[in-house]
């Protein structure tokens, strides 16, 4: 599915319009004097960016010491690029085995929503792909994935409510090998009656696919929610250091002003993100690429 920077900048537009539109302006106002850095730090912090990164590029500013309109906006550009990053490749995966995705995040981030946009997504660029109904916890997770898979035209493997999440990614993945499946996505519970459970679980099945292919999964995607701000860098710091995600899918940027999430987990955590979600449709998951981001919120 070819990158659109149409999608993205229309996706990011109610961010662009807001705090980034002040952030701008006030980086543009008169430079970076001291009565500017106060104002843009704070505009910063409000659009949560973080205290980390919101330092890192107010320094980078300073050094840059640009003149002009558009030395500084440059600079500002540059500050946020350094924080982000290079948009990291997918890992290659050994022929003869399907690329095995587990996906992560807490209820109502947008979990099983971001497994459907990236199985249409893979299926797109000619990719044989499966889905894993692992959340057995929530009754209508299955339900709903079955939904999924219908409309995207995949196969998905379940079983019965209340059955053993590492045993269904097992089976999956039995079968995704016997199918000449390209992709498996595994979809897991986001909640248990404690935290230390869910993340036991999530360990067990990490733990049982590795055993059924050694080096899986390949990648554990994070899923969090834009919108809820400094909660979702709380959420990230659980979940690294419980299951190492390789990787976040960062949903429902659309319905955000702020958008700075995205610097301060990769200043505070050093977590790649691989794709962003920009609206309900299926097709409104773009590949992370931090230029066309940044240029989105600046321009």
């Amino acid at each position: 599915m070819a990158f659109s920077i149409t999608r993205l900048r229309k996706g990011l537009g109610k961010a662009r319009r807001g705090f980034w539109g002040r952030i701008r302006r006030a980086a543009l106002a008169s430079g970076l004097d001291a009565e500017s850095r106060e104002a843009l730090e704070e505009i910063l912090i409000e659009a949560d960016v973080g205290v980390a990164a919101t330092q890192r590029i107010l320094d980078r500013l300073e050094k840059a010491d640009a003149v002009g309109e558009d030395a500084i906006h440059n600079a500002l550009r540059d500050s946020l690029l350094e924080v982000l990053g290079r948009a990291r490749e997918e890992p290659e995966i050994p022929g003869g085995r399907p690329r095995v995705i587990l996906l992560v995040g807490v209820n109502g981030v947008g979990k099983t929503t971001t497994l459907a946009k990236l199985a249409a997504r893979y299926k797109a660029e000619g990719m044989r792909v499966m889905m894993a109904a692992a959340d057995t916890f929530r009754a209508a997770a299955a339900e709903q994935l079955e939904v999924w898979a219908e409309r995207v035209g995949v196969d998905l493997v379940r079983q019965r409510s209340g059955a053993d999440p590492a045993a269904v990614a097992y089976d999956a993945l039995e079968s995704a090998r016997a199918r000449g499946v390209d992709v498996l996505l595994v979809d897991t519970a986001g909640r248990l009656h404690t935290k230390h459970n869910l993340m036991e679980e999530l360990k067990k099945i990490r733990r049982v696919l590795d055993k059924c292919e050694p080096g899986t999964p390949d990648e554990v995607l994070l899923i969090l929610d834009a919108t809820t701000g400094q909660n979702a860098l709380s959420q990230a710091r659980l979940f690294k250091e419980a299951v190492e995600p390789t990787g976040l899918v960062i949903a429902k940027l659309d319905g955000t002003a702020k958008a700075g999430i995205v610097l301060a987990i990769r200043e505070e955590l050093g977590l790649d993100v691989r794709f962003v979600g920009l609206g309900e449709g299926v097709g409104d998951l773009e590949r992370f690429a931090p230029e066309a981001f940044v240029d989105a919120l600046l321009s």
